[in-house]
């Protein structure tokens, strides 16, 4: 397969995942239900941009979240709230192997029967993406996740969708 390459990604309610890449002509891995970009810039960059497109920048959502569930690290982010485009990071942000998951694509998650140490999300698209990252962890950012989709949406009503729904 011919990889494309694109200098700039908008994210929007079809992406599931933003995955850094280790290549020298581009720097993340877009995955979308149907495609999958190479995108020469950053994770962390093309979720600041995407916040900034939702209304506000990266560290002023980064605040609120922190200020309202009291978290510290590897905080979700409403990215734009009102697209219900809501994400959470895999590790800290600040390194390279940080990735992007988005909560509303998320059928279910499981262990990796053949590497423990592995975690599989199972998305809506029935794609399937193994991270090197616990089960407890993976589950508690989602948790935090949900109760931030909560916190965030524009009506009391909203909640947060079931897996697998």
């Amino acid at each position: 397969m011919n990889k494309q390459v694109i200098k700039d990604y908008e994210v929007n309610r079809d992406t599931i995942a933003i995955l850094p890449a280790y290549h020298s002509d581009y720097y993340s891995i877009v995955l979308e239900r149907d495609q999958e970009y190479y995108v020469k810039q950053t994770p962390i960059r093309l979720i600041k941009e995407a916040c900034l497109e939702g209304g506000a920048d990266y560290g002023g959502r980064r605040t609120a979240v922190i200020h309202k569930l009291g978290v510290q690290s590897k905080v979700p982010i409403p990215v734009n709230p009102l697209d219900q485009i809501f994400a959470f990071p895999t590790h800290s942000p600040k390194l390279h192997e940080c990735s992007w998951i988005f909560y509303h694509h998320i059928r279910s998650i499981r262990v990796n029967s053949h590497e423990p140490t592995q975690t599989i999300i199972s998305f809506k698209n029935y794609k399937e993406l193994p991270l090197s990252f616990s089960y407890h962890t993976l589950e508690k950012q989602m948790d935090r996740t949900a109760y931030c989709i909560v916190r965030f949406s524009k009506h009391p009503e909203n909640k947060p969708p079931q897996l697998g729904a």
